[in-house]
């Protein structure tokens, strides 16, 4: 697992289209129980180089209802997103997340976790990738059929500040979904 995730951290391959260079997030351990699959770090966390480290961070810490120290700690969670390093900024927000990381590392990462019990997907990137034809039309959809894809996977919105409105639209969200999530990571995490 060291190997990997050193090999990972020094990836190159889309260097050449990333405006501020490339600096790949990811934690794992052949221990970890649950694994976050995001979109992409946006410009605090390429600044950092702490995964989650910034307002959506906090958010999603809160819906799993773990601490920072539970968080970080490898051995419950993986962090591997679509794309390990920022993209860059679009007209609405970040770029998506670089197509080259996904296909590269995610397979070798799971490899190397025979310990995981749940996968979520935050946003839509990660949900099309990985429910391929079993997503549904939209994020909504997909959010909203989460127990279609128990016990393996659970979709989730992204939990960025931008997300208010769609939260405020939706608020099953927070009293369907939210519940589910806490009582299985908890559950996991025993």
């Amino acid at each position: 697992m060291e190997a990997l995730l050193h090999d990972i951290r020094q990836c190159r391959i889309c260097e050449k289209d990333l405006p501020h260079g490339p600096r790949p997030i990811v934690s794992a351990s052949k221990e970890s129980k649950i694994i976050i699959i995001g979109q992409a770090p946006g410009t605090k966390v390429h600044a950092s180089g702490i995964a989650w480290d910034d307002a959506s961070g906090k958010q999603l810490r809160k819906w799993l209802h773990v601490s920072s120290e539970e968080f970080y700690d490898e051995t419950k969670f993986a962090i591997m997103p679509m794309g390990f390093c920022y993209p860059g900024k679009g007209k609405s927000g970040d770029l998506p997340p670089r197509p080259e990381c996904a296909p590269q590392w995610h397979d070798a990462l799971f490899k190397k976790m025979p310990k995981v019990e749940l996968i979520l997907l935050i946003g839509m990137y990660a949900q099309k990738y990985y429910l391929e034809k079993d997503a549904k039309r939209t994020l909504t959809e997909t959010v909203a059929n989460f127990k279609e894809y128990l016990p393996k996977f659970l979709p989730l919105p992204h939990p960025s500040p931008r997300n208010r409105f769609w939260l405020a639209k939706n608020p099953w969200f927070e009293n369907e979904v939210i519940p589910v999530l806490q009582d299985k990571v908890s559950l996991i995490l025993k």
